[in-house]
């Protein structure tokens, strides 16, 4: 029940298993196969631990996949990232971590899996029948990648029945989903539709599920789900960079009103304008990013909650998320403004002064106040660390190699290869009978811009992305003038 120190654990080793990739992306070879050799002679999830199914799925699972992935690429474009001898352990681990989370899908009736999952046991008796629609509805893209090197569409299929649950229960009249929902009856117990916990990354895996994959009910999913979040949950001006009015914002609604629930976004939704840079939607993007790029600036930190209208935090921790910088990055490789490099650097700053201690980096328990907790979340060394480290390397083979990347939502990098678009089983997911006209890339289409996955035009490049005075505004906002 404690938000803050809750069970993702698990006792297998998550940091090191968490890390693996960013060692690979930083081109530290003999690091990287002295972290795989460490993983493959001693992790095991023969446990008695009881984990989160979808933190064991996007950090642990989501990990070994991408590790596979890198040490098994013929084009090797990290450096030499192979192992001697390796016989795919890493995806055999993956493939039993797998299977021991598969019973939290079993004896639901919608087909939305339990949260929580005993490794050794299946779920416990004791179970709630609840869960979030992030949780259940984000386990697509690792789910997907280990059924097609497997050839097995079990954990695809329960995977993306999931996630057809999910949209069948979004509202009739907004077309928005809730954020908790009840797995036997379908029932939604949180009625909030909003981008931040709870529902950020269900929106993010149905554009990156078809980003891998092809399938195209995936972008039609999104491509409807965008559009009603335009229409109900972001509010101020029409235009970011022109016009009058507020600046652009996403807040909580009720999923069936439309009506605003509550003044407070939290820190998880600075992935948006990443997603944003992802469907081309970079003008909308920038004006989101500076906002919270503005609460940065004010406390050296992302309360995890904030309240616009107070002008002050909700809940005051931040546990070295990485959302803010993943935005950053995309933004910087979107536009190649030097101004998302200072805001790097500001947040690199910021880290180094407020959050380093004497074994690593820690949470901040109270930005204002700058006190630490013993605990840094392994996110910070998948993607914190990573995001911050490609975007000042500029000759990174991420950027470089002519190899198309996606990173998961742990921030785990995948190849977009070929044998990903290869379903072996159109026959076998149902309503899949049309899949093989995959989408055209031209259909991805995303509201409220002119230009789709144009650049932002060379001579605003070295410009501040945002007008000043839409800057000044958006400081006020957030008491920094």
């Amino acid at each position: 029940s404690n938000l803050n120190i809750n069970d993702v654990l698990g006792n297998y080793s998550l940091t090191l298993i968490d890390a693996l990739d960013t060692l690979a992306v930083m081109g530290n070879s003999s690091e990287f196969q002295k972290a795989v050799k460490l993983v493959i002679d001693t992790v095991s999830f023969d446990k008695d631990s009881t984990v989160q199914v979808f933190e064991a799925t996007i950090r642990v699972l989501g990990s070994l996949l991408s590790a596979h992935i890198i040490i098994t690429d013929s084009k090797q474009p990290f450096g030499d990232m192979s192992i001697k001898d390796y016989d795919n352990e890493l995806l055999h681990l993956a493939h039993d971590l797998a299977v021991r989370l598969l019973p939290a899908f079993e004896n639901t009736k919608t087909g939305i899996p339990y949260p929580r999952v005993n490794l050794k046991k299946g779920v416990p008796p004791d179970s709630h029948n609840e869960t979030c629609t992030a949780g259940a509805g984000s386990l697509l893209v690792e789910f997907g990648i280990l059924s097609r090197l497997l050839g097995d569409s079990t954990f695809e299929w329960v995977a993306r029945r999931a996630v057809k649950a999910l949209w069948s229960l979004r509202s009739n009249n907004t077309g928005l989903l809730g954020n908790v929902v009840n797995i036997q009856t379908g029932h939604w117990v949180g009625k909030q539709s909003g981008l931040g916990a709870g529902s950020d990354s269900f929106y993010e895996y149905l554009l990156k599920s078809y980003i891998l994959f092809g399938e195209k009910e995936d972008l039609e999913m999104f491509n409807a789900a965008y559009q009603n979040i335009q229409n109900h949950l972001r509010r101020g001006r029409e235009a970011c960079n022109e016009g009058e009015g507020d600046p652009p914002l996403y807040v909580n609604v009720n999923m069936y009103t439309g009506q605003l629930m509550n003044t407070w976004i939290d820190s998880l939704q600075a992935f948006f304008p990443g997603l944003q840079v992802l469907i081309g939607d970079v003008e909308d993007a920038i004006c989101l990013h500076a906002f919270y790029y503005a609460i940065w600036k004010r406390y050296g930190a992302l309360p995890e909650r904030y309240n616009w209208q107070l002008q002050a935090p909700d809940v005051p921790f931040y546990p070295l998320r990485p959302e803010l910088v993943e935005s950053t990055y995309l933004l910087y490789q979107a536009t190649k403004n030097p101004f998302y490099l200072h805001v790097g650097m500001d947040i690199l700053q910021s880290l180094e002064k407020y959050t380093k201690a004497k074994c690593g980096y820690a949470t901040l328990h109270h930005v204002v106040e700058k006190t630490k907790e013993d605990r840094m979340e392994s996110f910070f060394l998948s993607e914190t660390c990573k995001y911050l480290y490609l975007l000042f390397d500029e000759e990174n083979p991420v950027h470089k190699s002519g190899n198309k990347f996606m990173f998961t939502t742990e921030g785990h990098i995948v190849s977009v290869d070929e044998r990903f678009r290869n379903s072996l089983w159109d026959d076998i997911l149902p309503g899949d009978e049309d899949s093989p006209d995959k989408a055209k890339p031209t259909e991805l289409k995303a509201a409220n811009f002119s230009s789709n996955c144009n650049r932002v035009p060379d001579e605003r490049r070295y410009l501040l992305p945002l007008k000043s005075n839409y800057m000044r505004q958006i400081d006020r906002m957030v008491g920094l003038i």
